[in-house]
């Protein structure tokens, strides 16, 4: 920090109180950690949660088949110095990874030959790999308009080559299936950023899934909050009052009328909150900070959860052995119900071990579907008419499925369970940081909404404040409040040194 920045800082700590007194906006993981930072270093905490649950994303619905499903993160993304495995192994969650050869449908509705899938994935995956390498070496001079499908169509014909049979149907194939990165980001391959694509890798190792959902890690994080935090839930901030100097209190308006005050006030709401209420905050926020705001993509990833009543599609003596991954290609199947040939992808859950297998479908959606889907559910008053449309609209999906008869009873789904965290305000209407075609200064953009305004006792945390190599997962939400909680931290540490000496 500069000695100007120092001096500021000292300032705003010889006014604040004998016990600082912070404000967390939003009880998500990242408000959660950074209470617990700042708790732990002898500061007065209020978190202000709008919802009337702690948690944000991070939430649980109960299946009528017994078994919680998360409606948020689903996954431990890298097992290299990841806090999130060892809260996992501390709460005893489970976890698992999948094998990478899932069950593969072409386009016309067939199921791929295994070799034949598992050439084209790893081809899929070859170039996904290519393309991190290519952004972290080159990414300098990467024009912003070049997408990662871009990236694709460069490198397929050395890959597939027209002197290998059937080299067009091979092509199309392996671009069928690098749509299914939308998946990940919560928006099309089209629109991934291959300038920026070094911002979407993430830590080193496997992909866990979280098999006994986040609860018990949720429960775990939260506790030093809940014990000694005064946590206002149902409390929606309507306007956030910080000082233009280096001196004064931050104030903050809730939706009840009350105004309350603070030293330090660390937003923590998603980044789509952000877009949308850019102003609740008085004076406006910086033209570089609002900017960086602005630049950096909000997804759009939503999840139906179908459960039936037996896991039909296992079968102890079908040749091709379902494995927990599948996908159904650009679909042309579906006219009526699936016209832009969405590409569909789901996790099965009954490949779980254990106690936490149980016969459910889980399908990711992402970009136009999502919107699509999300809309016409908001037009929907009760849940049968939710359950019609989700099964009229995911049918000739798992109707494909070995073993599915549409006279059998454990063919027929017994309940539906989708997200909409695009009609979710407080959600930001989406999910999830991502990079898009057209940015300009994504790492830069980062590291501006991760600084802040410390000297104005404005701070800011969250998934799209992260560490670069977790941006956009719970990791980084965990990480980004940890790091803003140590930072206010050491600056009146420091500060309480000086004044004493």
């Amino acid at each position: 920090m500069t000695p100007t920045k120092s001096g500021a800082l000292k300032q705003r700590s010889s006014h604040s109180s004998p016990e600082p007194h912070v404000a967390i906006i939003g009880a998500g993981l990242s408000g959660l950690r950074c209470a617990d930072i700042l708790l732990r270093n002898g500061f007065r905490v209020t978190v202000i949660e709008a919802r009337n649950r702690i948690g944000g994303r991070v939430h649980q619905y109960p299946l009528s088949n017994g078994h919680f499903v998360d409606l948020g993160p689903n996954w431990i993304h890298g097992t290299a110095d990841n806090p999130f495995l060892d809260l996992a192994k501390l709460t005893n969650t489970s976890v698992g990874a999948f094998d990478t050869n899932a069950w593969t449908y072409h386009s016309a509705g067939h199921l791929l030959p295994l070799k034949e899938a598992e050439k084209c994935r790893n081809t899929t995956w070859g170039i996904v790999q290519q393309a991190f390498e290519h952004s972290n070496n080159h990414g300098a001079e990467t024009r912003v308009q070049q997408s990662l499908l871009d990236f694709f169509h460069e490198k397929l014909p050395s890959l597939i080559p027209e002197s290998e049979t059937e080299f067009e149907r091979k092509r199309d194939a392996v671009l069928q299936m690098a749509e299914m990165w939308g998946a990940f980001v919560g928006s099309p391959v089209s629109r991934q950023s291959l300038k920026y694509f070094w911002l979407e890798e993430c830590l080193e190792g496997e992909n866990l899934f979280c098999a006994s959902t986040y609860k018990d890690i949720l429960t775990r994080i939260a506790a030093p909050a809940l014990a000694e935090a005064d946590i206002k839930l149902n409390s929606k901030v309507q306007r956030i009052w910080y000082p233009s100097e280096a001196s004064g209190k931050v104030e903050v308006e809730l939706n009840s009328g009350q105004q309350l005050a603070f030293d330090e006030v660390v937003v923590t709401t998603p980044l789509g909150w952000l877009k949308r209420n850019m102003d609740a905050f008085n004076p406006a926020l910086p033209p570089r900070l609002t900017q960086a705001i602005n630049s950096i993509g909000y997804g759009c990833l939503e999840k139906v959860y179908i459960s039936f009543p037996r896991a039909f599609w296992l079968s102890p003596h079908q040749d091709h052995k379902m494995n927990g991954l599948i996908q159904w290609l650009t679909p042309k199947y579906a006219p009526d119900s699936n016209p832009h040939r969405w590409h569909q992808e789901a996790v099965e859950l009954a490949s779980l071990k254990g106690q936490d297998s149980h016969p459910t479908l889980l399908f990711y959606m992402f970009g136009e579907q999502s919107k699509y889907v999300t809309s016409k559910l908001a037009t929907l008053t009760n849940r049968d008419d939710e359950s019609a449309f989700l099964r009229n609209f995911f049918h000739p999906y798992y109707s494909r499925l070995p073993n599915y008869r549409a006279d059998s009873h454990d063919c027929q789904p017994e309940e539906f369970v989708a997200t909409e965290w695009l009609n979710d305000e407080f959600a930001g209407n989406g999910s999830y940081c991502n990079f898009q075609v057209g940015l300009e200064n994504g790492d830069e953009d980062i590291e501006t909404m991760r600084e802040g305004l410390p000297n104005q006792g404005l701070w800011f945390a969250g998934e799209h404040t992260a560490p670069f190599v977790a941006l956009g997962t719970a990791t980084g939400a965990y990480w980004s409040g940890e790091m803003v909680g140590k930072r206010i931290s050491e600056i009146y540490a420091r500060e309480g040194k000086r004044d004493n000496t």
